[in-house]
C-alpha cells in the first residue's frame, strides 16, 4: 500500500495570475515565493504558513461549485478582524458558519477570489476527528 506523508501544495485555477497573485498576497496575506516562467507566468507559487498554494493559469475551465473550495486557517482572536478586513476590501462574504460538531469545528467565512473560486477562512477549534 502506498503511504503518502502529506500534501505539498494545492493548485487553484486562475485566469489572470497577476491579478490573482495580488488578491492572495494583498487580501489573504500569503507570501509570494516565485512565478514560472518569470515573464507571462503560468504558475505563481505562494506560501501560507508551512503550506504551499500554486495559482495555475487556466482560462478554459468553467466555474466550480462552492462545494469545491480551499480553507485557510486563521487564529481565533483574528477571525472577526479577518472577516471585517475582507468586507472592507470589497470582498463579498456570502456565508458565515459556526460549527460545533463534525470533522472540522469553528467559525468560518466563505467568499470568492477574482475567478469565482470559493474560499474559506476558519478559526479551527479542533483537528479532524475520523
Amino acid at each position: 500500500m502506498i503511504k503518502t506523508k502529506g500534501i505539498l501544495h494545492v493548485t487553484i485555477p486562475v485566469s489572470d495570475p497577476a491579478r490573482s497573485r495580488a488578491f492572495y498576497t494583498d487580501i489573504l496575506g500569503l507570501e509570494f515565493v516565485a512565478q514560472v516562467p518569470k515573464e507571462n507566468p503560468h504558475f505563481v507559487f505562494l506560501k501560507s504558513g508551512a503550506d504551499y498554494v500554486l495559482l495555475g493559469r487556466d482560462t478554459s475551465r468553467g466555474r466550480f461549485s462552492d462545494i469545491i473550495h480551499h480553507a485557510f486557517i486563521v487564529d481565533g482572536d483574528a477571525y472577526d478582524a479577518t472577516v471585517a478586513e475582507l468586507k472592507a476590501k470589497g470582498v463579498d462574504v456570502f456565508r458565515e458558519d459556526q460549527r460545533d460538531e463534525g470533522i472540522f469545528t469553528g467559525r468560518s467565512a466563505y467568499f470568492h477570489d477574482p475567478d469565482n473560486n470559493a474560499l474559506e477562512v476558519i478559526h479551527l477549534t479542533n483537528r479532524a476527528k475520523g
